[in-house]
């Protein structure tokens, strides 16, 4: 499938990227006023406020950095970070308009457009945030008792049993899928061999530290962050589960792009260049993390952040590695686009483990949620390519290749299953 399938640009559209092309780096629309004010223009966006809500995580870093560094200035509208508690809250939230979008759980916005993550409600995915960067994270007293990476957990789950305790952020979140993916490549089945509970990703240190779980899968810095405090180990990380996954997205309501398209754009452009300007640098890098670490946003110590986010890997036993597949914010604008088989991979994912019960229109429901035409108009405004293809391929962890062109046999051809 093609790019030409969406039709030809609408005028608004065309106005905006002409005139986002067109500017210098100090205002990037002609005929802007001092400030961000516009002064005429179709394209203008229609909301010049935008809260964006966001959980202290690192992946949060590019709607941060877009509003710390004024790119969002640039594009006309005011970026309002909003630190929430738990992705339940995101969900609420963004439900009920208290948010007009959200750093956001990639199988979270599906979860809730499909019904199956709370209430029901059309949503929409306006641009890929990062790739990467996630771990499962295993308890210091399973790795003395040898279970250290999957292999060895399967084999001490069958040899000292008991009631194992796994801990995900959302059930219909990434890293629920990245922990149970994980579990059944070796012969765990995560819905009857273990017990998953919920816990939001800032309390899963505090939580295996006084032991109320086996292992969790986070977001960094909450993998680091254990090592560092010498109560887990790294048991894999997840570009080892699927090379550049996708992870977290800008997600809004199918509404608030209905409403307003041209604040979308604004703001999926802004993002996109904040994307760009942490990956240009190692400099850039390390003043992000230092910015993030701050007390109203991730609220951690440097070193928790700045390591990862560098591909400067341990994994707490003594193993280092330098991983060239660490968190990635643009990679030259691969990282950013919402491609439709990354949406469907996370509805075989809640196909397989039972939380929706029959086979969706997959590739509909990836066209509907997936904002396509907004993002290349974003993409046009920060000059920055899109690729060709709507899909992509890769290998995951178990052999298995996902390419998107036949959702249901992939969902249905795993063994371990719900």
């Amino acid at each position: 499938m093609t790019q030409q399938s969406y039709g030809p640009l609408k005028p608004a559209r065309r106005d905006f990227i002409k005139k986002a092309g067109a500017a210098g780096s100090a205002a990037l629309f002609t005929g802007m006023l001092p400030g961000g004010a516009w002064a005429a223009g179709s394209d203008a966006p229609e909301k010049k406020e935008v809260k964006i809500g966001f959980i202290p995580l690192t992946d949060c870093a590019s709607v941060v950095m877009a509003s710390v560094l004024g790119f969002d200035k640039k594009y006309g509208v005011t970026i309002i970070p909003s630190k929430e508690a738990s992705w339940p809250g995101v969900r609420d939230k963004l439900v009920s308009g208290e948010l007009d979008m959200a750093h956001v759980l990639y199988g979270l916005i599906y979860g809730v457009h499909m019904g199956t993550a709370g209430p029901k409600k059309d949503m929409a995915v306006l641009m890929n945030l990062n790739h990467n960067g996630q771990a499962i994270t295993l308890s210091k007293k399973l790795a003395d008792k040898g279970a250290v990476d999957g292999p060895s957990l399967a084999k001490l789950m069958t040899t000292d049993k008991r009631e194992y305790t796994f801990a995900q952020t959302f059930p219909t979140g990434t890293h629920a899928m990245w922990l149970y993916y994980w579990l059944a490549t070796y012969g765990v089945n995560p819905m009857k061999d273990a017990k998953v509970i919920t816990v939001p990703p800032p309390q899963m240190v505090a939580n295996m530290r006084i032991g109320n779980m086996d292992g969790y899968c986070v977001g960094e810095p909450w993998g680091h962050r254990a090592i560092i405090d010498g109560i887990g180990i790294t048991g894999i990380t997840t570009q080892d589960i699927w090379k550049d996954h996708p992870e977290k997205v800008l997600g809004t309501t199918a509404d608030f792009v209905k409403k307003y398209p041209n604040t979308a754009r604004a703001v999926t452009a802004a993002i996109i260049e904040a994307g760009k300007w942490i990956d240009a640098s190692l400099s850039n890098k390390n003043k992000m993390a230092e910015t993030i670490a701050e007390k109203s946003y991730v609220n951690t110590s440097v070193d928790a952040i700045n390591q990862r986010i560098l591909g400067r890997y341990q994994n707490g036993l003594g193993k280092t590695w330098d991983d060239p597949n660490y968190m990635k914010f643009f990679n030259d604008g691969s990282v950013n686009f919402p491609y439709l088989s990354d949406g469907m991979w996370f509805l075989t994912q809640h196909k397989r483990w039972g939380l929706i019960k029959d086979h969706p229109d997959y590739l509909g429901l990836a066209k509907q949620i997936n904002q396509i035409d907004i993002y290349k108009d974003a993409a046009a405004a920060a000059k920055v390519s899109v690729p060709k293809e709507l899909m992509r391929t890769h290998k995951l962890l178990d052999g298995t290749v996902w390419d998107g062109k036949d959702p249901k046999k992939y969902a249905d051809s795993f063994k371990i299953r719900a």
